[in-house]
């Protein structure tokens, strides 16, 4: 222990020292003087570390200077995880963090139980725009210990990019309406199954396709299966509510959700092939025409690649996004997701130092409230994101995402090398929004029916429909071989008879589960859960 406090020691004294180079002879420009400018020292994390920071006259530095009294001093964090915590760690032993500062799971578990965070609740009303972009619910529950926020979570990976996905052609021909409840559902599937909705004559439609697509955090079935057991509130392997942890399996109401999957199969109303089919030939049978409703991503649906074969096949088809159905108790959701975040501190020792900015008088946490609300405005997001409109970036006149087409000189892209640094910020204010993704998931128009299909569109459909929120389920630990063969198998056997789906043999299979190390895994999960604050 005392080897690690000396080497905390000896890495605090060398920070202070950069810390002071970097103020002092940075590149962020003159620092503040007589109450016109606040210094506000940020640690960032490089959108490409190899490019290097923004250079010393960048305009950005120009422009929070002059538009809100701040003088950034702008400091990237290694690239190594490892090396950011010990950066990280190093400084907060030394009570010398910076104003504002990216910081990982492992470093913020540790720098909030030692009170080095600051608390951000009343940060998000100080930003409106910014909080309404990036700061959702599950974000704000993200970074909250004991009924306070210590953190600001913005949105990583692009999370429910899935949705159920329905042949509205086949509606329309069949004069049915959009179904909403479990009761709905059956019978437009059975009406897919029975009633020739392709009018092709022949027997070969089914009114649900899926094949089992198990994850960590969805076991048994499988996500294709999620929005049925959504219905029923027992979506996914974990409930990682506080009142409800634990394995959904061992709640009523998952027996509920098999037993009405179990008439879904028994009526023969879903694609009989689900236990042989993989991926790819899931994809192909509806892209064939064999089933009128199932759960699928947004790029897989839509991308003009994918959409070809089935519009080729079916130029009259038309596939739609609708809600996951409704359950007896008024439960909806199209399954579980997980969101990664990146996660911004405030130091508790600056946060709420008075400082004096053009004679008015501000705390540190409000100057660094305006200076993420205007990285988060049109000017910062599209300056920081893309460089200069008309240099670096033109929009698309028909999406309004940045493009290079047309730029004077080519050479000068927010794409190219030689100008990533001045993008190097771009972590900060990237929240997976239109312009980000009109790139990968802009508009075409179909070549046989002459469609216009926006992928970008069906993600937010998607998006929009309810989900259940599991995230800290990737610290859970997985189940072993045994346990995972014996779960996904038990499963599916009362789903095709094997098993009778009785109670009493469902609650006789529940203790065979634990019998093969089932309430020993679920007990272990449950403590990490608890010990990572991941139970909400």
């Amino acid at each position: 222990m005392k080897h690690q406090w000396k080497n905390l020691a000896l890495a605090a004294f060398i920070l202070a020292i950069t810390t002071f180079a970097v103020t002092t002879f940075g590149c962020s420009g003159k620092t503040g003087s007589k109450g016109k400018t606040v210094d506000i020292e940020l640690w960032y994390g490089a959108a490409v570390t190899e490019a290097g920071p923004p250079p010393a006259d960048w305009v950005a530095y120009q422009i929070i200077r002059e538009k809100l009294g701040i003088n950034l001093i702008a400091t990237a964090l290694p690239s190594s995880e490892t090396d950011q915590l010990q950066k990280i760690n190093a400084a907060g032993a030394a009570r010398s963090l910076p104003d504002i500062f990216m910081c990982g799971e492992q470093a913020f578990k540790l720098l909030s139980q030692q009170k080095l965070l600051a608390e951000v609740d009343d940060m998000y009303a100080m930003m409106p725009n910014r909080s309404k972009l990036m700061y959702d619910k599950d974000s704000r529950t993200f970074t909250t210990i004991n009924g306070k926020s210590y953190g600001l979570a913005q949105p990583g990976s692009i999370a429910r990019n899935e949705g159920v996905v329905i042949r509205k052609d086949w509606l329309d021909r069949l004069g049915l309406s959009i179904p909403k409840t479990t009761d709905e559902y059956f019978a437009v599937m059975e009406a897919f199954t029975k009633r020739d909705p392709d009018g092709n004559g022949k027997d070969d439609t089914y009114g649900f396709g899926a094949f089992l697509e198990t994850k960590p955090m969805s076991e048994g079935l499988g996500v294709r299966f999620d929005p049925f057991f959504g219905a029923y509130g027992v979506a996914g392997t974990w409930n990682l509510t506080a009142k409800g942890a634990g394995l959904n399996i061992r709640k009523p109401e998952y027996f509920d959700a098999m037993t009405y999957v179990k008439s879904i199969v028994d009526a023969k109303i879903i694609d009989p092939n689900w236990l042989a089919y993989k991926k790819d030939d899931f994809r192909a049978a509806w892209k064939q025409g064999r089933y009128g409703i199932f759960r699928e991503q947004n790029a897989a649906l839509h991308l003009q690649s994918n959409y070809l074969p089935f519009d080729n096949n079916f130029p009259d088809g038309d596939l739609i996004v609708i809600d996951p159905p409704v359950g007896p108790n008024g439960q909806s959701s199209t399954g579980v997701y997980e969101q990664s975040y990146r996660i911004y501190c405030l130091s508790a020792q600056r946060a709420n130092e008075k400082v004096k900015v053009n004679g008015q008088q501000y705390t540190k946490k409000q100057k660094i409230a305006e200076l993420l609300e205007w990285m988060s405005s049109d000017e910062g997001y599209y300056l920081l994101g893309y460089g200069v409109e008309g240099v670096n970036y033109v929009k698309d006149p028909k999406t309004g995402a940045p493009t290079e087409e047309g730029l004077p000189d080519p050479k000068l892209a927010w794409t190219k090398s030689s100008v990533q640094p001045l993008t190097q910020l771009r972590n900060m204010v990237y929240y997976n929004g239109d312009a980000e993704l009109a790139t990968r998931y802009g508009p075409y128009v179909t070549e046989k029916s002459h469609k216009e299909i926006s992928p970008l569109k069906t993600l937010r459909e998607m998006q929009a429909t309810p989900w259940t929120a599991c995230n800290g389920v990737a610290k859970l630990k997985q189940p072993t071989a045994d346990i995972e063969r014996f779960y996904n198998q038990g499963i599916s056997e009362f789903l095709t008879g094997k098993r009778p789906l009785t109670k009493d043999a469902w609650n006789a299979w529940l203790e065979e589960f634990d019998r093969v190390g089932g309430k020993a895994w679920e007990d272990e999960c449950l403590q990490i859960a608890r010990t990572e604050g991941i139970l909400k």
